[in-house]
């Protein structure tokens, strides 16, 4: 009865070896797969727009992101999402940013001058009038 036990106890430590054993190799699988993704280049999203952006888009979102932190977080992961799928191509400029928030009823406000050139320099086009009565 004693050797049926003692037998009984190597077999389950064999098994639990085993097993043990397959756990590790598993274990050591999802280390090198986890380190063949961690090496790839991550793509930030964010980036993928930036690039697009030309004519003051830089601008024009970071002023709706100030003013509207919510929705144009939205808006920027749409955009992302459409530039990836490549249904938007080309460039977005300042004006089409402008443009498309406030026809979602973002009421974005940008800073604009107008300056003219007066002797080889540019001035701001409320002098030039002053400068003229």
């Amino acid at each position: 009865m004693i050797d049926l036990i003692l037998e009984h106890d190597k077999e389950l430590e064999k098994i639990m070896a085993r097993k043990l054993k397959d756990l590790q190799k598993q274990i050591e699988k999802t280390k090198k797969i986890e380190e063949t993704i961690n090496k790839q280049p991550k793509i930030n999203e964010k980036s993928v727009l930036k690039n697009r952006l030309h004519n003051r888009g830089l601008e024009v979102l970071e002023i709706a992101e100030k003013m509207y932190p919510n929705e144009t977080k939205q808006v920027v992961e749409k955009l992302i999402q459409l530039i990836i799928e490549k249904k938007i191509n080309g460039y977005i400029s300042g004006g089409e940013l402008l443009e498309l928030f406030r026809s979602l009823g973002m009421n974005i406000r940008v800073n604009t001058s107008i300056s003219v050139q007066k002797g080889g320099k540019l001035i701001p086009l409320s002098e030039k009038l002053k400068g003229e009565k």
